[in-house]
């Protein structure tokens, strides 16, 4: 999943937009889910969103990694775990 800050990505390949406020305790997202453009916006009651570092305007996240980060958590900590293509089915 590539998320990305600036107009660079393609949202009809299923590049997410995200903007956030200057006290980081908003996101709006933007997405294209096959019959137009969505828009979500969260707004957090207490502390802020913990933002990635930005590195030429794109942000590559997993999904748990974007679920975390939306629960305002420290994304950081959820590392995707990779696992080994099986062998055989059984």
């Amino acid at each position: 999943m590539l998320v990305t800050d600036t107009l660079r990505g393609d949202p009809f390949c299923g590049d997410l937009f995200l903007f956030r406020s200057k006290r980081s305790d908003r996101v709006k997202i933007l997405a294209w889910d096959g019959t137009g453009l969505v828009l979500y916006s969260k707004r957090l009651e207490t502390g802020h969103f913990i933002w990635p570092t930005i590195q030429d305007g794109v942000i590559a996240l997993s999904a748990s990694q974007l679920s975390v980060l939306l629960d305002g958590l420290d994304w950081k900590k959820v590392a995707p775990r990779l696992v080994d293509r099986p062998l055989r089915a059984g």
